[in-house]
């Protein structure tokens, strides 16, 4: 999208954020996965623009930002500057604008990688204000209703309402599909086309390019199988280790893992749910395992092979799918009002599947369920371990319980105060 068609912009979560951090920073740096939307995002909220992506002439944008950074950084403001990373001088060069200036909202900047630390030498603090985007949610894509907000329901407000009923082809669709703009609207059969274009390319190119290191793009695929084999645990990298050996008969070492992991990390391809712990000084010892996810959870589908028809037979595996799909969207819809997302797990085997943190320090329990016959459980679960922290006077409760389900028909409070919500009907 060019500026001369904002009119087909399609709104996002994080549009807010934007305009907001354009009125307190003097830049503003979009960061997520490729494809994700960010350069259509900055561009609509841009006055001009310059990408360094631009194969034109040579790659003629990336070798005047080389020799000439102030001719990348004249006109007018806000500047979009595409895919900085290619040229990561840039970077002090816009923080150094900045700094002569003074003036709010000079520059966005763009990346789908972060680059090594070498070459920058300032970290922008105070004068580039950070936004991670991330691919669409199911109300971005139009997919959910928006008849619950997510803010107002971790305030403990929800007015019941009928949903509608959800179709289990759709939610796999959904998931299979992700949430790439460019994949909106594509057939059942073929969306997976995307998501495999997309690991593709990161396998023969960028990877490659990420750095000075040469990573074995073999290995590296081994190395995200089983990463789609493992989505929505906690599984150690020792335990990664093992399962590549067990599936493919290969080995990958522990240090080549954490290696590859810091790579994929940086190019935005995995999002992972940290630990939450409700007090840092209580005296529960808290797991301190990160819960796995890619940026997307079609990227799993992908690696997986897992085409809707077969995910329709096999809804143990939909089940982790369909749990990363919900917290994609719950990080999504939390970061928009600066909450934060969380999972919990301690040794007294107690496990909160979604944790979100409000900014007063408050806290919200989640559990997530696909079927409409598995809330009389869940919500039983969550009950139990509220209880379970009121009764640890050093621990603070959870403020709200719900279920976010898939298969629901409506959006209510149930007699024992535990909300339900399907997933097709959240927003922000």
């Amino acid at each position: 999208m060019s500026i001369a068609e904002k009119e087909k912009y399609r709104s996002r979560v994080i549009d807010e954020q934007v305009e907001r951090y354009l009125n307190h920073f003097g830049a503003v740096c979009i960061e997520g996965p490729k494809w994700c939307g960010k350069t259509w995002t900055s561009s609509f909220h841009s006055k001009s623009e310059i990408m360094l992506g631009d194969p034109t002439g040579n790659f003629q944008n990336r070798a005047l930002a080389e020799t000439a950074p102030e001719l990348i950084l004249s006109g007018p403001s806000p500047r979009l500057i595409d895919e900085w990373q290619e040229v990561p001088s840039l970077w002090d060069a816009v923080r150094y604008a900045v700094d002569q200036s003074n003036q709010k909202g000079r520059f966005i900047l763009t990346g789908s990688s972060t680059p090594q630390r070498k070459g920058i030498l300032h970290s922008g603090a105070g004068r580039i204000g950070k936004l991670r985007m991330r691919t669409m949610s199911l109300f971005e894509s139009g997919d959910s209703s928006g008849a619950v907000s997510l803010k107002e329901l971790c305030q403990g407000c929800l007015t019941p309402v009928m949903t509608g009923s959800v179709r289990l082809p759709d939610l796999i669709y959904f998931a299979v599909r992700g949430g790439w703009p460019g994949n909106l609207g594509s057939d059942p059969q073929e969306a997976q086309i995307l998501p495999a274009a997309y690991l593709q390319t990161i396998l023969d190119d960028d990877i490659g390019r990420i750095d000075t290191v040469r990573y074995d793009s073999h290995k590296m695929e081994l190395l995200l199988r089983s990463l789609a084999r493992n989505e929505s645990t906690t599984v150690s990298n020792s335990k990664i280790a093992g399962d590549i050996a067990a599936f493919s008969s290969e080995s990958v070492d522990r240090g080549s893992i954490v290696q590859y992991l810091d790579a994929l990390s940086r190019l935005f391809l995995l999002d992972n749910q940290p630990p939450f712990s409700s007090n840092v000084r209580s005296s529960v010892r808290v797991k301190q395992a990160e819960k796995r996810h890619f940026c997307d959870p079609a990227l799993a589908c992908a690696l997986l092979k897992a085409s809707p028809e077969r995910l329709l037979n096999d809804l143990s595996t939909f089940g982790f799918i369909f749990e990363a799909l919900c917290e994609r969207d719950l990080k999504i819809y939390a970061e928009s009002f600066d909450a934060k997302l969380y999972h919990y797990q301690d040794y007294k085997n107690r496990e909160i599947d979604a944790v979100i943190e409000l900014e007063n320090g408050e806290w919200c329990a989640f559990e997530i369920k696909l079927g409409a016959h598995q809330i009389d459980a869940a919500a039983a679960e969550l009950l139990a371990v509220q209880e379970s922290f009121r009764k640890e006077k050093e621990e603070s409760a959870p403020k709200v319980l719900c279920v976010i389900c898939g298969m629901s028909n409506a959006a209510y409070r149930r007699p024992d105060g535990v909300f339900v919500v399907p997933i097709t009907a959240l927003k922000n």
